[in-house]
């Protein structure tokens, strides 16, 4: 029976890189995607990525469906507490192994892999909460993180000899100069290390925290990182900002198109016609005909 793993695969530098060493280690790796709500989408290029790795992969969709519910329950309601933005990156991290726990028991794999490096994030990549995180996800020495293993407590894969510990890495912190060195050796393109958890942005932390409070459906989730939004007598209004965002906002039953060339807008909440009145004057506001001058009339109602 050959060697398999489990790999966390978000789409980014590391965790590309996880699965490349495994794969050195003559692993079979099985590689799990978490698409989460209030990340940017890189499904496409995970998809790409495993294509061309002949890997197998398993997407766990928790912008719907049972899996949004669960992780709304987590993101509302977190026990070991906030960022600086809303983000609770301790219980997410906990979710999603213990997501990948499951998974593995399941399909009888006793190894369970992350990209991530020791000190490279502030809240959930510290020595002493990784430790606790690994804890609580019920992966207590068999969880490996091959980019900083050597800087961490052996799993029991490694004490087996199945991985080969002298094989692994010892990166730490934020600067990724090792990694990129790793890609060059594995020939592997990379995505810049720019978006990610919009859950993070202090910019946002008011939007959130409303937003989390009112709760959300599988559809209203989707407006939330895109266009401008407002709170206008309870009733959360969103705006586009370009075409593409107009479109969008336009595929949803209840939108607002503009008869002239200015922003799509969306109305959630219930609303009478003087709130209606309202928002068709945020729209000719942030219209092309509109100035800066009228749009401080809204300031107040920005989320």
């Amino acid at each position: 029976m050959g060697k398999k793993c489990v790999v966390l695969l978000s789409g980014g530098l590391d965790s590309l890189l996880a699965v490349k060493i495994m794969k050195e280690q003559k692993f079979e790796v099985f590689s799990l995607f978490f698409k989460l709500p209030f990340m940017k989408d890189v499904e496409n290029d995970v998809n790409c990525f495993v294509k061309k790795e002949k890997i197998k992969l398993k997407i766990f969709d928790c912008t719907k469906g049972n899996l949004l519910k669960e992780y709304l329950k987590v993101i509302c309601k977190p026990k070991y507490g906030r960022g600086g933005g809303v983000n609770p990156c301790i219980d997410c991290r906990i979710f999603i192994f213990r997501k990948a726990k499951e998974f593995a028991d399941k399909n009888e794999i006793e190894l369970v892999v992350s990209g991530e490096v020791l000190g490279e994030r502030p809240m959930s990549q510290m020595q002493k909460t990784m430790n606790f995180i690994e804890e609580e996800s019920s992966l207590k020495n068999n969880l490996l993180r091959p980019l900083s293993a050597k800087l961490l407590q052996e799993t029991n894969s490694e004490k087996k000899g199945v991985v080969d510990r002298k094989k692994l890495f010892a990166i730490q912190g934020r600067r990724r100069v090792e990694q990129f060195k790793l890609a060059k050796k594995f020939k592997i393109n990379y995505p810049s290390p720019s978006g990610g958890c919009i859950l993070c942005e202090r910019g946002l932390k008011k939007r959130f925290e409303y937003l989390l409070k009112r709760g959300l459906d599988k559809d209203e989730v989707k407006l939330v990182g895109i266009g401008r939004h407002f709170l206008i007598d309870n009733c959360w209004v969103v705006l586009g900002r370009n075409e593409e965002e107009n479109k969008f906002i336009e595929s949803f039953k209840k939108a607002i198109v503009s008869d002239t060339p200015g922003p799509s807008a969306i109305i959630l909440g219930k609303y009478d016609d003087k709130i209606k009145k309202k928002v068709n004057e945020l729209i000719r506001v942030y219209s092309k005909s509109g100035s800066l001058e009228k749009r401080k009339r809204f300031e107040r109602y920005i989320l």
